[in-house]
């Protein structure tokens, strides 16, 4: 099982997502208790654009128990796959829980973001991003902003007078 499933990883990683995915499918037949193999085939069907494919694969993959890393992952990837399917809601629950468990992974709260935009919460997607931004940039010129830019992150919407 272990070599076939890094067949199927190095296959994704070579750009062959269609065998990746079939080699996972296969795998997941023999193995459908095991969470590392769901997860990789949640990954492998959003990879060919079939996110709704991919939705069972990540529940399933959690719901088995993950590895942390692989649970941050699956817990990015699946948020995200709800949010292209329009499930606002079920990726806003999903990110949030991503962010309780990975405060400091950067990519959950832009993809956070990015749900806080489609359900119309759009100061609070962009404050987000601003510290998100003003944390992880290197860009001297922005850094120089740095205090201005947190300061005002949640007041947009505020005029001075």
């Amino acid at each position: 099982m272990e070599k076939e499933l890094h067949k199927a990883i190095e296959l994704r990683k070579g750009g062959n997502h269609k065998e990746s995915n079939k080699l996972l499918m296969k795998l997941v037949q023999e193995f459908p208790d095991d969470a590392s193999i769901n997860y990789q085939c949640a990954w492998s069907f959003d990879l060919l654009g079939e996110e709704s494919k991919a939705v069972p694969f990540y529940e399933n993959a959690i719901k088995l128990g993950l590895s942390l890393k692989e649970l941050e992952g699956a817990l990015l990837g699946l948020g995200s796959t709800y949010r292209t399917l329009g499930d606002y809601e079920k990726s806003k629950r999903t990110f949030l829980k991503g962010i309780e468990l990975f405060p400091n992974n950067k990519a959950i709260q832009i993809f956070y973001s990015m749900t806080l935009y489609n359900l119309n919460e759009h100061s609070k997607a962009m404050e987000l991003l601003l510290k998100c931004l003003t944390d992880t940039t290197t860009d001297d010129e922005i850094l120089g902003y740095k205090q201005a830019i947190n300061f005002y992150s949640n007041k947009l919407d505020e005029i001075w007078e």
